[in-house]
């Protein structure tokens, strides 16, 4: 009769087993870890994958940026939307002291009409849905509608002090510029009824931009030398502050593709504020030319135009530099001021305040291709159409 082991001896037996166990696996191959990898691979595919958030968190409605990392990125050369496509293509004057609109054809340089409109037309500007553009008759007290299809105006609306318009990114306001009345004015974006107005204690609010995600924008005050941050969803003043130069005149605003800085034209400081809209800090100042005012940028995203005004001149600056690289000197002088690129990006037109004229200049040399007369007083010429998705206002900033 055999003795049973002891406990001590069964424990040597089992451990002596499962060693010799462990050794014969790893001699036999890893078939049991590659079914473990499989089952862990199965699982993977099955789970759903993580819903990820838009990386721009924008305004309720807004359309989402096609590319987080430039707000400019669907205005590319020729992208025009199905909304526009077969709209012909025009260059729309505002002149402020003969109450009309010079239409221009891009392709002959020639004024083909003359529309009547109401008193001192400040701006033409695409309409949100891309379907209208509005004259703005500030002295008039009313909007003009021109059909951009059709190129006829339609019955003006009574809108009070229009000195500028934009939309809100979700297209559900219009905001009137409203600069003698010391107001912002929030109306439908269709009917033009006003919704809401915004008192300023600032003076001559004109030209605004939106951050990337909509929920503000930035607002200059020409006459009292001054910037406002408005919550746009709120339709509320948020901050406010006066610019570091004595006599200074801010202009218009455009913000950088990077969504990080907005540029804004001072045309008695003769250059461009530099600001962080999220901080809403003290700007920068750089010195471009005498009495800058408009701010345009190329279809690439690489540069703006900044038109200089005082001097006859265009400066150029380069987003990815960080730095002014050349500057375009109109021949026999002249007064630069508002307008717009081109859809292929190749022209950039201008009107000529002072001069009663209009300047085509090819944005890859810097020549004048051509000088229009035009009415008295142009100002927020509007090029039309051009690439975008929708029209945040002015005479086209488009996302």
């Amino acid at each position: 009769m055999l003795t049973p082991p002891s406990p001590l001896r069964r424990a040597l037996i089992a451990g002596t087993a499962l060693t010799a166990f462990a050794a014969l696996s790893g001699c036999a191959g890893t078939s049991g870890d590659h079914a473990r990898k499989a089952h862990r691979t199965t699982e993977a595919a099955v789970r759903p994958a993580p819903v990820k958030k838009p990386a721009v968190q924008g305004l309720p409605g807004m359309p989402p940026l096609l590319d987080p990392a430039d707000v400019y990125a669907a205005d590319r050369p020729n992208r025009l939307s199905p909304v526009v496509k077969d709209f012909p293509s025009r260059v729309y004057v505002p002149n402020t002291n003969s109450n009309t609109v010079s239409v221009i054809d891009p392709h002959t340089y020639k004024v083909i009409e003359t529309i009547p409109v109401g008193v001192q037309p400040q701006h033409v500007v695409p309409s949100w849905d891309l379907k209208t553009l509005w004259v703005n008759n500030d002295r008039g007290n009313t909007l003009t509608p021109i059909d951009p299809k059709t190129g006829k105006a339609g019955e003006p609306v009574d809108v009070h002090d229009p000195y500028n318009l934009y939309f809100t990114p979700n297209g559900k306001y219009a905001i009137v510029m409203a600069s003698l009345d010391r107001e912002l004015v929030f109306r439908d974006a269709h009917t033009m009824k006003t919704v809401k107005t915004e008192p300023v204690s600032c003076y001559g609010v004109n030209h605004a931009d939106f951050s990337p995600d909509g929920r503000y924008f930035i607002v200059s005050c020409e006459f009292s030398g001054e910037l406002l941050k408005v919550d746009t969803e709120r339709m509320k003043v948020i901050g406010q502050q006066k610019l570091p130069f004595h006599g200074a005149m801010p202009q218009d605003v455009k913000i950088s593709p990077d969504g990080k800085r907005f540029y804004i034209a001072d045309m008695m400081a003769d250059g461009v504020w530099i600001l962080d809209g999220d901080k809403f800090t003290q700007p920068t100042l750089l010195h471009t030319g005498k009495g800058a005012h408009g701010l345009y940028v190329s279809r690439d995203s690489r540069e703006m135009y900044i038109s200089n005004r005082g001097e006859g001149t265009i400066s150029i600056f380069d987003f990815t530099q960080n730095r002014l690289t050349k500057k375009w000197h109109l021949p026999d002088g002249g007064s630069p001021d508002m307008g717009g690129v081109s859809a292929d990006g190749k022209v950039l037109w201008l009107s000529g305040r002072y001069n009663s004229e209009v300047y085509a200049i090819d944005t890859r040399t810097g020549d004048q291709i051509a000088r229009i007369h035009v009415g008295s007083g142009p100002h927020g010429l509007a090029v039309y159409p051009q690439p975008g998705r929708y029209s945040l206002g002015h005479t086209g900033i488009f996302r």
